[in-house]
C-alpha cells in the first residue's frame, strides 16, 4: 500500500499520533486527508498545515462516521485508506462504572466497527480497500494500572483479526498500529510510566513505522518491535508471563 495519490481519513487528526500521520501522509504525496477530531477547530487547523479538509466529529456516534465517509467519498471520491486513530485513556480498576466502560468501548473499539460497517460493504464492491485502526502494545500485552484501557485496546486488535481473516477475500487489507508509549498529550506528565519502559518514541517516528507497515502490508505495525519479543514470551509460557507482569504491576503501583 502506498499512500501517493490515495484518498486517505484520519480520525484523531488534530494532535498526536494523528497529526503526526496526517502530515507524513501529505508528505508521500497522499491525494486528498480528510482529519477528523472531536477537536474541529484543532482538524481544520492541522488541515491547513498540509492542504486537507478538516472536519469535528465524535467518533463514538455511529451516524457521524457514516456522515464522515460520505461527505468524504462524494467530495473526492472512494476511500482508499481509513485510519481509524481515536482513542482515549480513561478508567483504572474494577470500581469504574458503566458510564466509563461504555465511553472507552465506544471510541477504543466501536469506532473501529462503526468504520468497518460502513466502508467494508464499500471497499468490497469495488474490489478492495485498506483499514489501519489503531490499537496499542497494551492491547496485545496488558495496561498497568488500567483494565478499561486494556480491554478495550484488546477488543480492537480482536476486530482488526477477525476483520482481516474473513474480508480478505474481499480484497480488504488490515493493519493494526500497537506501539507503546510515544509522546503526545495521552502520556504527558507520564514520561516514567510503565508503557515508557522501553523508552517513548515521537509521533513521527511512530508516522515512519507506518508507512512501513503499510508498504509491506504488515498486519501488526509495532513502532516499538520489542513488543515482538513480548509477545513471544507471552505465548510461550503464559503462566511465567503473568508472573512477571503480576511484579511489574506491583513495581509500578507500589511507587
Amino acid at each position: 500500500m502506498l499512500v501517493k495519490e490515495k484518498v486517505i481519513v484520519v480520525t484523531g487528526g488534530a494532535s498526536g499520533i494523528g497529526r503526526a500521520l496526517a502530515h507524513r501522509f501529505a508528505a508521500e504525496g497522499a491525494a486528498h486527508i480528510v482529519v477528523a477530531d472531536l477537536n474541529g477547530e484543532g482538524a481544520s487547523t492541522v488541515a491547513t498545515e498540509m492542504g486537507g479538509y478538516g472536519v469535528g466529529i465524535d467518533v463514538a456516534d455511529e451516524a457521524q462516521i457514516i456522515q464522515l465517509i460520505e461527505n468524504t467519498e462524494k467530495a473526492y471520491g472512494p476511500i482508499d485508506l481509513f485510519c481509524s486513530n481515536a482513542g482515549i485513556g480513561i478508567g483504572q480498576g474494577l470500581e469504574e462504572p458503566d458510564e466509563v466502560w461504555d465511553l472507552i468501548m465506544n471510541v477504543n473499539f466501536k469506532s473501529h466497527l462503526y468504520a468497518a460497517r460502513c466502508l467494508v460493504p464499500r471497499m468490497a464492491a469495488r474490489g478492495g480497500g485498506y483499514l489501519l485502526n489503531t490499537s496499542s502494545a497494551a492491547g496485545l500485552l496488558s495496561q498497568i494500572g488500567s483494565v478499561t484501557y486494556a480491554v478495550s485496546k484488546h477488543a480492537a486488535v480482536a476486530f482488526a483479526e477477525w476483520l482481516a481473516i474473513t474480508h480478505g477475500k474481499d480484497g480488504i487489507k488490515v493493519s493494526v498500529l500497537c506501539p507503546q508509549a510515544v509522546r503526545t498529550a495521552m502520556t504527558a506528565g507520564n514520561e516514567d510510566g510503565v508503557a515508557s519502559v522501553d523508552g517513548m518514541i515521537e509521533p513521527e517516528e511512530l508516522a515512519e513505522a507506518v508507512i512501513k507497515g503499510l508498504e509491506q502490508e504488515d498486519f501488526l505495525i509495532l513502532p516499538h518491535e520489542v513488543v515482538r519479543e513480548y509477545i513471544r514470551r507471552k505465548t510461550a509460557d503464559y503462566d511465567r508471563w503473568i508472573s512477571g507482569m503480576q511484579r511489574l504491576n506491583d513495581r509500578y503501583t507500589q511507587e
